[in-house]
């Protein structure tokens, strides 16, 4: 059998969605649906700017920040606390286990920290990339033990 690997330079949502496919039937067949559930958070300023905003999904109870940002001016306000504390809240309302998330060295590891976020792995710096930290927060789960 020859297999070719090409490049999609479309990225062409159909595929994404088949490729998704692929991988969510054997695990929805075991009763682990992947079904991502995407959070999407804006803070917007009195004048109706855009101060931020967090992107994340939620897949098998665990809430995945892809992107935090803070607008440059508005660093330093709380913004930042401010929506991830919301995804927090709704994480625990839509009986999610906890939030993980990833920072690199010279971003926010600290703000993570402080919030109550615990290292969980690194990708090494190597070759002139920096480091990649994970983090995650787990919620007390009735009945459960917190990790």
């Amino acid at each position: 059998m020859t297999i070719d690997i090409t490049v999609d330079e479309s990225g062409d949502p159909e595929f994404a969605a088949t490729v998704e496919a692929i991988v969510d039937e054997p695990a929805a067949r075991m009763g682990h649906p992947f079904d991502p559930v995407p959070l999407h958070l804006k803070a917007v300023d009195g004048d109706g700017r855009l101060a931020g905003g967090l992107t994340a999904h939620s897949v098998q109870r665990w809430l995945f920040v892809k992107l935090l940002g803070v607008a440059e001016k508005q660093r330093g306000s709380g913004i930042g606390r401010k929506l991830l504390a919301r995804a927090e809240e709704i994480a625990r309302q839509r009986g999610l286990v906890g939030i993980y998330l990833d920072t690199f060295e010279f971003q926010a590891p600290r703000f993570y920290e402080s919030l109550g976020y615990t290292e969980f792995g690194r990708l090494p710096a190597h070759g002139g990339a920096p480091q990649r930290i994970w983090l995650a927060k787990t919620f007390d789960i009735a009945g459960s033990e917190e990790t």
